[in-house]
């Protein structure tokens, strides 16, 4: 793992395999090990850098909650460290907020986007009251309730129904984030813009993927993307839920790998 400091934050990062660059953003409350099963298909013809976002992982959290715009210039400093000017981005969940933020600020430096079960509107006021009581809920009760109540949210029905290990492997994932940075996450998360204007904006090859199962970015949201963003293509995962491409890896790492030979 690299690391550097952004800010009031160190962020650790991971490069594996050689080629053109592609970042991959992985979900809340996961790390950069969520694109491992990924990672195989991609490695041996993409440099592949992997940070764990801000709170998440081995990654500090930093003063205050992790706003989108901390996110976006954490990942415009691990491109600088990595040597890179221009990548092509991946981002699912969280990891698409940040894009719509660093499509904002740093627009110059995407070859192209891929959005995976993920969407462009801000909170709904109930959603924002909910994500903060959340916030404040697992402060006082700590991550396991909080990462059990989740479990059902992030994985699809097949999942959570024919493989337990997939399950515990997210699990795993989700006890690296203490109780204090799932809040923090959670509070910037409540505060992020909405994103549905900059979606006509967006002029780079863009890849949407929804997993069919997907209860919190159904597939809906993947349409609304794709009627706003010119040229766009949309994949609907078989078996995936929010988590779709540690649920589905073997299909979403085809797609994935398909849009991005094309632009090679």
């Amino acid at each position: 793992m690299e690391r550097l400091r952004s800010d009031d934050a160190e962020i650790f990062y991971e490069i594996r395999g050689s080629g053109p660059p592609v970042v991959l953003l992985h979900p809340f409350p996961s790390h950069h090990e969520f694109w491992h099963p990924i990672a195989l298909a991609l490695e041996s013809r993409y440099r592949l850098i992997l940070p764990d976002l801000r709170g998440h992982g081995e990654s500090e959290i930093g003063e205050g909650p992790a706003l989108m715009r901390k996110h976006a210039r954490d990942i415009a400093r691990v491109l600088d460290a990595a040597g890179v000017g221009k990548a092509a981005f991946v981002g699912c969940s969280i990891g698409g907020y940040i894009l719509f933020e660093f499509w904002r600020s740093f627009r110059e430096r995407v070859t192209s986007l891929t959005l995976c079960d993920t969407r462009p509107q801000a909170d709904t006021a109930e959603a924002r009251a909910n994500r903060l009581k959340s916030a404040a809920t697992v402060v006082e009760q700590g991550t396991e309730p909080f990462i059990e109540t989740m479990i059902p949210k992030l994985m699809g029905r097949t999942t959570l129904n024919t493989r337990p290990d997939v399950v515990e492997g997210a699990r795993a994932m989700m006890r690296k984030m203490s109780a204090e940075n799932i809040s923090l996450v959670l509070r910037g998360m409540a505060e992020r813009p909405d994103s549905v204007a900059d979606l006509k904006t967006i002029n780079v090859p863009a890849l949407l993927v929804i997993g069919d199962e997907d209860v919190l970015s159904p597939v809906a949201d993947g349409e609304l993307m794709r009627q706003n963003i010119p040229g766009s293509q949309l994949k609907v995962v078989s078996k995936g839920g929010h988590y779709s491409p540690w649920e589905q890896p073997e299909a979403v790492g085809t797609v994935l790998r398909q849009f991005l030979d094309k632009r090679r």
